[in-house]
């Protein structure tokens, strides 16, 4: 259960989840790609038993399983949740939908107050490739993020036959296409798709912040890996496979080093 409350050294509602007992961290089953952000989330925890671990869910209308809130609950963590969203008619109307988004903040997220430093993890999931700015966005959550803390980034990515047709396509069939894969999901938001919603564009953005990738990943979107739709197919041979069918979204763990001037070569 969430319960709502404000948390001052974050400047944004927030949502307790937990207590679970401090120090007690029982082990999650093995999981597979969908749950792998859980683990890191969970293997952070453990590193820091002794308090609450503060998780940021930017993009929070289209924070999926991913990350698995009742599970890091039910093996001990104990979690401070915030949510932030863009303030846009999709966003709104999930909010309206679903009462344990009441506490989120909805807003420019380039003006919505962040404390610098102040979350253990920020989940961005499906956020990225629908707003404008979303490289100087991405840097404010970077900036909210303790030294050593997790960037958990799901965004679908411009590159991929998916990515051209959501952006290119005429609105009315959008929203056709959008009631007919999104089983219940909000949307459909806005198709932006900035050059940062690529691999190339979060790398360049990992290297010119000073990251750390711990995981980097592709995958189809929920609901798609059955089969690819002839649409995506045609896109992916008609641009000579510039535009790939293979995947439909990219996922990466990115890690805050605890030393602003340390760096991994990779």
């Amino acid at each position: 259960m969430l319960v709502a409350r404000e948390d001052r050294s974050t400047g944004l509602d927030v949502a307790t989840v937990g207590p679970g007992p401090k120090g007690k961290h029982r082990a999650l089953p093995a999981t597979g790609h969908a749950e792998l952000f859980t683990r890191f989330a969970a293997d952070y925890a453990a590193l820091h038993s002794d308090r609450a671990i503060a998780i940021l869910q930017a993009g929070c209308t289209t924070a999926g399983p991913e990350l698995d809130l009742a599970a890091l609950r039910a093996s001990g963590v104990d979690l401070i949740v915030s949510g932030v969203d863009d303030d846009c008619r999709a966003a709104r109307a999930a909010v309206a939908r679903r009462p344990e988004l009441g506490s989120a903040t909805l807003g420019e997220l380039r003006l919505v107050p962040l404390t610098p430093r102040s979350f253990d993890i920020v989940q961005c999931s499906m956020l990225l490739h629908r707003i404008d700015n979303a490289e100087l966005v991405l840097g404010r959550l970077v900036g909210a993020l303790r030294p050593g803390g997790l960037l958990m980034l799901r965004t679908a990515d411009r590159q991929t036959a998916a990515g051209l047709l959501d952006r290119k396509l005429p609105s009315f069939l959008r929203a056709i296409g959008w009631q007919a894969v999104s089983q219940g999901q909000p949307g459909p938001f806005p198709a932006r798709y900035e050059p940062i919603t690529s691999a190339h564009g979060i790398e360049a953005f990992v290297t010119r912040h000073g990251l750390v990738v711990a995981h980097r990943g592709a995958c189809r979107a929920p609901g798609r890996a059955g089969a690819v739709p002839l649409s995506r197919r045609l896109v992916a041979w008609l641009s000579g496979g510039r535009f790939t069918c293979s995947h439909d979204e990219l996922r990466y763990v990115i890690r805050k080093p605890e030393h602003p001037f340390a760096r991994v070569l990779q």
